[in-house]
This record gives structure tokens, C-alpha cells and sequence, in this order.
């Protein structure tokens, strides 16, 4: 049986990959072992092109939640419009959570839109993705005090303490690995993920964002008007790849046991 791949999180719908995004969806259609990607959108101004993209395309599971670094910017109907998105009959939620490490947070109002969005999902059983920078303490406590998901929830680029993942487990987390932490100056982060649970593991690309190394960057996209790099979601095979070298598993296994996660925790 051909292997099959899950992206649990990326931003396909993300402007700076607009240029590129028919190439890019050609692209996964000669990629059959790429069988589902969850789309997160970040802020109102995106969900609709991500409801767009799960119309396109049938592996995008599309996501919406209201990212930290644009909840200054949310509308007085944002929650209104985000349950009108969730009638999509597979919508999530996500990206949504803390960020301390951007300039000029408000923390207080972070934590209101995230326990708002959380607690909605832990209603609804839904899936839910969680982006967290220097703020693992509060949210622990948060994820603690408050009703979860029956399902779990989901840790997207895990960057906490290894101290954090046995605790964080207990309370229902998955944990999904970047391609960015193949880079070497990511050991410590990546060492962390021998301590995962197997029956928790996830893997992600972050498209655009959250950049492989280049020698194991397939495509080499690169931002028109500034030549930076943007990660192509079709590296997703990639980071498996480096993943099960690191941790010294069978391709075969490693992907067997990702498409079990992904499947209990997403349910599709």
C-alpha cells in the first residue's frame, strides 16, 4: 500500500504564495501520497480564501481561528463570522493562542480571544491548533483550568521545555514537527521530539513559513519582489523523511503511525 502523508498544518492560502498557488496545486495533484493538509487561516481577512481553497481542493481541511498576532484587528462580529465558518461540514479551528514574544502584546486580550475560541472547540469536540511563543506557563495553566476537547488538541511546531510534554500530554496534546527544525541550530528543540509520545506525533510544513534547510528544500520558491524563500507544502514528504532519520524509524512506520494520529485526532 503507497505511503500516505498528512500535513497538520499549514497556510496555503497565505498572499505570498498567490503567485504560485495554481503551480502549487498541480503540483500536489501529481503527489498522491500528500492525501489531506489542514489549511489554517489567522484573522477574518483570510478565512474566506480558505474556504475557497477546501471548495477547490478536496485534501485541504480547512481551519479557522483567530492567530495572536492579529487580534487587534478583529471586527465586533468576529465570532459571528467564525461560527458561520465552521458550518462547513469538516471546518476546524485554529490557529489560534498565546504569543509573547511579538512586540507590544496584549496579553490579557490574547487570552480572551484564545479561552473564547478554546472553549468553543472543547463544545463542539472539535480539532484545534495552538501557536504559543513564551507564554507555555499561562497556557498550561489555561489548558488545565479549562474544559478540553474529548479529542485533544494540537501543539503546532511544538517549541515548549521537554519538562512540558509528559504534563501536556496528560491533558490530551499532540505535537507536530516542523521541517525548520531540521535545521542544526534547532537540536535542542528537535531533541525534545524523541520525547513524544509515538501515539502523539504529528508533522507539518507551516507553508510558507517555518523554512527547511535548502539542500532539502525540493522546489525553492522564492517571493518575487523580495527573493526570500517560501516553503512549498509539497515538501511535506521532506520532512518526513529528515523526521524518521531522526528518530531512526522506518519511513514506512513513521508515516503509518503519523496517518493513525492525524486520522484519531482530526477524524479525516
Amino acid at each position: 500500500m503507497p505511503m500516505r502523508l498528512y500535513d497538520a498544518h499549514n497556510h496555503l492560502q497565505d498572499d505570498r504564495l498567490k503567485p504560485f498557488l495554481p503551480v502549487i496545486l498541480e503540483s500536489l495533484a501529481r503527489e498522491p501520497m500528500i492525501v489531506r493538509m489542514v489549511v489554517n487561516g489567522s484573522s477574518e481577512e483570510d478565512w474566506p480564501a480558505v474556504r475557497e481553497l477546501a471548495r477547490q481542493c478536496p485534501r485541504v481541511l480547512p481551519s479557522f481561528g483567530y492567530h495572536p498576532w492579529y487580534i487587534k484587528e478583529r471586527s465586533p462580529r468576529w465570532h459571528e463570522t467564525l461560527l458561520e465558518c465552521l458550518h462547513h461540514g469538516t471546518a476546524v479551528i485554529g490557529e489560534i493562542g498565546l504569543d509573547r514574544w511579538i512586540k507590544d502584546f496584549d496579553l490579557p486580550q490574547q487570552e480572551e480571544v484564545f479561552v473564547w475560541q478554546f472553549r468553543l472547540a472543547a463544545e463542539r469536540n472539535l480539532p484545534v491548533s495552538i501557536h504559543c511563543l513564551k507564554a507555555w506557563g499561562r497556557l498550561y495553566d489555561l489548558l488545565r483550568d479549562m474544559p478540553r476537547p474529548a479529542r485533544g488538541f494540537l501543539l503546532h511546531s511544538y517549541g515548549g521545555p521537554r519538562e512540558m510534554v509528559r504534563p501536556l500530554s496528560a491533558l490530551g496534546a499532540y505535537f507536530s514537527f516542523p521541517g525548520y527544525y531540521a535545521w542544526e541550530r534547532k537540536l535542542a528543540q528537535r531533541e525534545i521530539f524523541r520525547q513524544i509520545p509515538p501515539d502523539r506525533l504529528l508533522v507539518e510544513t507551516d507553508a510558507p513559513d517555518q523554512l527547511l534547510p535548502e539542500a532539502l528544500d525540493r522546489f525553492g520558491l522564492r517571493e518575487a519582489a523580495t527573493g526570500d524563500r517560501l516553503n512549498h507544502p509539497g515538501n511535506l514528504l521532506a520532512v518526513y523523511t529528515f523526521l524518521a532519520d531522526w528518530l531512526g524509524k522506518p519511513l514506512d512506520r513513521l508515516a503509518g503511525e503519523v496517518e493513525a494520529n492525524f486520522l484519531r485526532f482530526f477524524g479525516t
